[in-house]
């Protein structure tokens, strides 16, 4: 409300609108008139409170016109409810709000008014309606009212989760929720197929490499190697010390290949 309120040249005009949204949050020393018309003139207002909280030196007059000059159609402060005021209609297309604040008041004080544009149903030949029609007055709204949190209709037809807006209710929460779960699963599953890939690629080489290790020392004739006692001569592993000739081992004893040197 605080914003509608500053001093310059948009203030005197007419704020042309389907429906809309008054906040006030604890405006002190104000003393403010707001002007809103509907965009035809089958239309007119209607009115009704979410929240009124007023301070009892706070004051929210509401005329049903252009001007704010003849007796209010409703004067509010603290001794007024939401539950007392109910809805509230004007019989022309203007609608009028004057409201008059002190320095004084606490972050409780304030309102929440819901403004909306209708036309009525004796203007309406059967099944007329090209926008909204609400179930319990049967007015037509703008069908961009619908679906957008606010009670346009003070009936909750236009915001019915059920029939209307089935995104908005429980059950497009649910079956968001199991979409998220779903796609969280799926994501833990890949992440671990990712990690096993890699443990295993990682294992790989060394298996490889241990394996060609053990089939060299096979070829060369390794075995075990047997501890030596003391004073004994200790053997290598393997062929190293009975190389193979041109003829193979059993023809090139150490024996022969001496004497064959010594000749």
């Amino acid at each position: 409300m605080d914003s509608l309120c500053k001093d310059h040249f948009l203030q005197r005009q007419y704020r042309k609108l389907d429906g809309g949204v008054l906040w006030s949050r604890n405006e002190r020393n104000l003393d403010c008139t707001v002007t809103f018309q509907t965009h035809s003139i089958l239309q007119r207002f209607m009115l009704h409170f979410e929240l009124l909280q007023l301070d009892c030196n706070d004051h929210l007059y509401v005329y049903d016109g252009a001007h704010a000059t003849a007796p209010p159609k409703a004067d509010l402060s603290c001794r007024n409810t939401k539950q007392q005021v109910g809805a509230l209609f004007t019989r022309s297309n203007f609608v009028t709000l004057k409201y008059v604040t002190d320095n004084w008041g606490t972050d409780a004080n304030g309102f929440k008014l819901v403004i909306t544009s209708v036309k009525d149903p004796i203007f309406l030949p059967e099944h007329g309606c090209k926008e909204f029609r609400c179930k319990q007055r049967e007015f037509c709204v703008s069908a961009d009212l619908t679906c957008d949190g606010v009670d346009h209709c003070a009936d909750g037809s236009d915001e019915d989760t059920a029939a209307l807006c089935p995104e908005n209710g429980s059950g497009g929460s649910s079956e968001t929720w199991m979409v998220v779960a779903g796609g969280t699963a799926v994501l833990l599953v890949l992440l671990i197929a990712a990690l096993l890939c890699c443990y295993c690629r990682r294992r790989a080489p060394n298996r490889r490499t241990h394996l060609h290790l053990e089939q060299m020392a096979s070829s060369n004739g390794a075995g075990k190697a047997v501890p030596s006692s003391p004073g004994s001569t200790t053997r290598l592993p393997g062929n190293w010390a009975h190389p193979a000739g041109p003829r193979g081992y059993r023809a090139a004893r150490p024996g022969r290949l001496r004497a064959r040197a010594q000749r």
